[in-house]
Order: structure tokens, then C-alpha cells, then sequence
């Protein structure tokens, strides 16, 4: 139960209530992936699967709570055209600064801004030898990973007017 907890610190701070609406309105009759809530939590919940079957050992209260701030800032690049990985950055740190002080350590703070700040560049993270990595470049694999294979591509109905590269888009479903 702790670890619900933990989360929704960071669904129910007014910052994030706050980007989240505007990110809604901002994405009103979009037509591609959209970022709202459900993706959020499918991130979150795919970045889970991958911690596990990599044995990471990653807490998941850190892996929620980079997936919901992942992209909050958003809003900010369709208003001012200000990149959302930085806006989403400023915004996590904020929240992060009144959360209760157990929450999150520093390190795992530090990892999910890191991941954030890089989720729109493929990490070349070596699996086999991820337990000798940092936390940073784990979670930056784990949240671009997540991300990317969020996508349904394959059946989504706005794909050929995508300009997504037919590199980026997730065209299969993987297991």
C-alpha cells in the first residue's frame, strides 16, 4: 500500500493536476499517440515487465513515478515550443522538492530525471551487464524502452500521416 501512496503524491500534487490539464487541452482532437493518463500507465506498467525480466531490482514506485512525469511538460512544447523533456524535468523536480522526505532517495530522484531528460534518445544499455551499471542508465534504458514499445503503431488509424520514421514506429507487437 506504501507504494500507491507514493504515487499518487505525485498524481494528486496541484503542479502535476495542473500540467496534466493543460496537456489535455493541448491535445484536444490529436489525431496521433496522445498523452494522457493510459499512457502513462502503460509506460509504467511495460517498464515493469522489463525491470523484472532483467531481475533489476528497481523499485517500483520509481519506475511509476518516472512513467507519470515522463511527459508532463508536453503542454510546453505545443505552447511555446520549449522541448517537453526539459519542461517534464523542471516540473518533476519541483514536485520532487515537496514530497514527503522518504519517498524517493536521492539516487532514484537523480535516475528519473536523468531518464527523462534523455527518453527521446535510444539508450544502448548492455543487459548482461546491467547490474554493474547506474541506476541513471538503467532507467534511462528502462523509460525509452517502455516508451517506444507503448506505441501500437501497427493498428493506430493516423499511422501513414505519422511523421514518425518507419525506424521509430513500433510496427510489431513484441513479447
Amino acid at each position: 500500500m506504501k507504494e500507491l501512496i507514493e504515487i499518487e503524491y505525485i498524481r494528486k500534487h496541484v503542479l502535476y493536476q495542473e500540467c496534466y490539464r493543460r496537456l489535455q487541452k493541448a491535445e484536444e482532437g490529436r489525431i496521433f499517440c496522445r498523452h494522457a493518463m493510459e499512457h502513462f500507465i502503460d509506460v509504467a506498467r511495460i517498464a515493469w515487465i522489463l525491470n523484472l525480466e532483467q531481475d533489476f531490482r528497481i523499485r517500483k514506485p520509481v519506475i511509476y513515478g518516472m512513467a507519470l512525469l515522463h511527459d508532463i511538460g508536453k503542454y510546453r512544447q505545443y505552447e511555446e515550443g520549449y522541448p517537453h523533456e526539459k519542461a517534464s524535468v523542471e516540473i518533476a523536480e519541483i514536485i520532487f522538492q515537496d514530497l514527503p522526505a522518504l519517498t524517493f532517495t536521492e539516487e532514484e530522484k537523480q535516475g528519473i530525471l536523468t531518464a527523462i531528460q534523455s527518453h527521446r534518445v535510444q539508450q544502448n544499455v548492455c543487459i548482461d551487464q546491467a547490474k554493474n551499471t547506474n541506476l541513471s542508465d538503467i532507467l534511462s534504458w528502462l523509460l525509452y524502452t517502455a516508451d517506444k514499445k507503448s506505441r501500437a503503431c501497427y493498428s493506430c488509424l493516423a499511422e501513414k500521416e505519422c511523421n514518425w520514421t518507419i525506424e521509430k514506429k513500433n510496427m510489431e507487437i513484441e513479447i
